[in-house]
This record gives structure tokens, sequence and C-alpha cells, in this order.
């Protein structure tokens, strides 16, 4: 992987590893890249430093000669949306995701609405090393505008409206909006599909998006669907790319048991395009054995959505995602979208008429244990026959009841150790012997 970009952007502490210069020199190449006139759309989530890399990008679009519209508080799909719906040259998305509010990141989409392309972002890093030397700035009539394309955001808001196939009268759906960039979206789209939507953690104030809220902390939307006896409850992370789902029980329902619900929704249908959907590495070896049983057929990528859709796009498939909620809807989006999957997810429970608990039973979650080990050499770890054994040893023990997964971490020095089986104890025994395998050759420091 690159040494700025990862598998979801350029991602570090703001004014720390990632400052207003490293936005202004991205700014710069993408409007040289794109050449003078090009129209690059720019969304921000809530953190109080996407205020600052917003108007740095901005900066360097323009004096290379392009033109920044800026969308503004948005979510990350709906800048892919505005870059594919209005035909822009790239667009731009500044956020962290789930990270706390003093991080930040610039993802980089190009004119399909996909994630930038792996030989232009390596570019970038030349440029920001100032290995390729200076590029030129725009002159006179050339030099570029900003532009409010606030508007961008309500088409986006309306082309999620159209999707719904019922309307949610009677249904009672809570949200959970992370302070973060759905905020000012998600209430207006069930709002307007006639739910009685119950919503929180929408009052973001730059530094308390993702605190104890979103969808990694589910806790206060599982409160808030006991309690105030909701149909359902839909959480999403900073950038709204992400949904996790909480049932009429309060019971979590993973980006697993997501791709579950419909898969063999649109497999029922005879929609399901090779009988296949796309999930990673990652995934809970309880939606393997559901998908089996189901009848339907998975491939299994390199843990990231972008590898997920490049799979995707690469075969036709439709649907795919990951544990963590990021689930690509290939006919609507060529990203994760939180809300859109919300969107989904209350079709297939308005159109079979059964609850969201029912429709999630079927998938058996079995326990996981993830050990994060960090290690002097990625690589040595990963070809090490002492370590590849152990690993094989642990495969054979543990059978068709569990599996064990070495992979190494895409943005940091750390080797993850990850074991599924029907018990924790099981989990911890296997994870605890390939990691001390891994110690003893000399890698942890």
């Amino acid at each position: 992987m690159s040494k700025y970009f990862g598998t979801d952007g350029f991602r570090g502490e703001a004014n720390r590893t990632l400052t207003a210069e490293h936005a202004y020199r991205i700014g710069r190449f993408l409007g040289y890249e794109f050449g003078e006139g090009a129209q690059v759309a720019i969304g921000k989530d809530t953190r109080r430093s996407s205020y600052m890399l917003e108007y740095a990008l901005a900066a360097g679009l323009a004096a290379s000669g392009a033109d920044a519209l800026l969308l503004h508080v948005t979510t990350t799909p709906s800048v892919s949306y505005m870059v594919r719906s209005e035909h822009l040259d790239g667009g731009v998305m500044i956020s962290a995701s789930h990270n706390p509010y003093y991080d930040n990141g610039i993802k980089l989409l190009n004119r399909n609405g996909e994630k930038m392309e792996e030989e232009t972002l390596l570019q970038i890093e030349d440029y920001l090393d100032g290995t390729m030397g200076e590029l030129p700035f725009a002159r006179r009539e050339n030099i570029g505008r900003t532009v409010d394309f606030s508007m961008g955001r309500n088409r986006y808001i309306g082309y999620l409206i159209s999707l719904a196939t019922r309307s949610y009268k009677g249904k009672k759906i809570g949200l959970d909006c992370a302070n973060g960039s759905a905020w000012m979206i998600a209430k207006s789209v069930f709002d307007a599909l006639g739910a009685e939507t119950h919503v929180i953690h929408n009052q973001p104030d730059g530094f308390n998006i993702n605190r104890g809220c979103g969808s990694t902390h589910m806790e206060d939307l599982q409160r808030l669907v006991v309690e105030q006896g909701l149909d359902v409850g839909f959480a999403f992370d900073g950038d709204a790319d992400r949904c996790l789902c909480v049932d009429e029980k309060g019971q979590v329902v993973d980006g697993d048991k997501i791709l579950y619900i419909y898969g063999r929704y649109l497999k029922e249908r005879g929609k399901l395009y090779g009988n296949k959907i796309v999930t990673t590495v990652m995934s809970n070896l309880g939606l393997f054995k559901a998908l089996d049983r189901a009848g339907i057929e998975y491939e299994k990528t390199a843990v990231g959505d972008k590898y997920v859709y490049e799979c995707m796009n690469e075969h036709g498939y439709r649907l795919g995602g990951e544990q963590s909620g990021h689930i690509i809807f290939k006919k609507y989006a060529t990203t994760g979208d939180g809300i859109l999957t919300a969107i989904k997810l209350m079709e297939v429970l308005l159109e079979k008429k059964e609850s969201m608990s029912r429709l999630a039973g079927e998938v058996e979650i079995y326990p996981q244990m993830l050990k994060n080990l960090p290690v002097t050499d990625k690589k040595a770890v990963m070809e090490d026959g002492r370590v590849r054994e152990a690993v094989s040893q642990a495969e054979r023990e543990l059978g068709e009841d569990g599996r064990i997964l070495v992979r190494e971490s895409g943005t940091e020095p750390v080797i993850r150790v990850m074991a599924e089986a029907q018990s924790e104890e099981v989990c911890r025994l296997y994870v605890e012997k390939v990691s001390a395998v891994i110690e003893s050759c000399g890698y942890v420091g």
C-alpha cells in the first residue's frame, strides 16, 4: 500500500500527520491532473479540522485551474453520487470515518465516483514528497473558482427517497447519527418516507463525532429501541458510509447479517447476479455457514470496501460488504452508503412482513477474538515457515468448526491474529498459540 494513502484515503491526526499543507498540495495535484476548467466536488464531516482542510483543498484546486464545488457537511456516498450524476471530474471527502475528532482524512474519488486508482495516488505521493517537481499555476482567467454546491446534498436526499419501495407510515425507527455527516440527512429521508423517527446524537459540536455513539458504540441506540418500543434502529459512522442495525429486541445486526438478509432477499426474487455475494476474509464463519444453507455462493477479498467493490465491478456482482457495515449495493452506488443500507433493510422488512430479529436470526455469529501484535517486519512474519506451520496446525485442529486468520494491517506495523470457534475459550487458545510462535521468532517489538 502507499505511503500516505491506505485502503480508505489519507488519514492521520489533524495538523500533525495530516496538515493543511498536505490538503493544499493534494488540491494542486488534482487540479493539474484533471485540467483547467475541471469541476471537483468537496464534502466534509463535522470535525473542527474539516473546515481547515476544505479551504486548503479548494485553494489548491483553484490555483491549478479547477473549480471546487463545496457540498459542505455531507456524507461520503453523497459526494460519490454527485460526481456520477453531474458528470464531474472527481470528488473529495474530508473525513476520518469512525475515528475520534482529532483525526481526519482525505478520500479521493475518480470521475465514476469510485475510489481513486492506485496509480494516481502514487503520483500524488511523489508530489507530496517533492520528487515530482513543482506544478504550474493557472493564470488570469484560468484560475479556478470556489462554488457553493449545497444543493447537491438536497438532490442526494431526493435520490435516496426515490429508492424506497413502500411508505414507512406506522413504523417507529431509531437513528443514531454519530454527531457526524448523517445529522442533516438521515432524519429528512425517514421523515419524508412517513416514519416516526427517533433521532439521537445529531448535535455535532466539532468534537463529539463518534464519541460514545454511532456504529462503533451501539449501546445508546440499543437502549433507545427497547425503551421506546421501536421497530428497528440504524446507526451510522462519522461520514455515513457504514450502517449497523438494531432489531426490535435491542440486538445488534452487523454487516455480515445485513449481507445475508439482503442476499437471501435478492436470491428469492431471482435477482442475485451469479448467485454470489462478496465479503472479506474477516466476515464471520457463521455468515458463510448460513449462506451455504441458503445455497448462496460467495467470494472473499482482502479487508477494505475498496477491494470488495473492485471484485464486484470486475464480475458484475450486485451485493458486497464488510462486517463493519460497509455495504455496497452496486445497482445504486459505487461506495458503501449507510442510509441506503437502512433503506434496503426496510425494504426487506416491509416486503416480507417479518421482524428484524426473525430476518437476522438465521445467522448464528461465532465468537471471534482478535489480537494485534506490533511487529518489526510484517512481511517477514507472513513468510516465516514456523508461523505458517503454526497456522496450518491450528486450522487442522479447528476443522470445520472454526478458523484462524493471520494478516498484515494495511496502515500500521501490526500483525492481526484472529480466531473464530464455537466458544471464546477455544478462540483464545488458538490466538495465543499462534501469537506465541510469532513472539518466539523475535518479531514482536
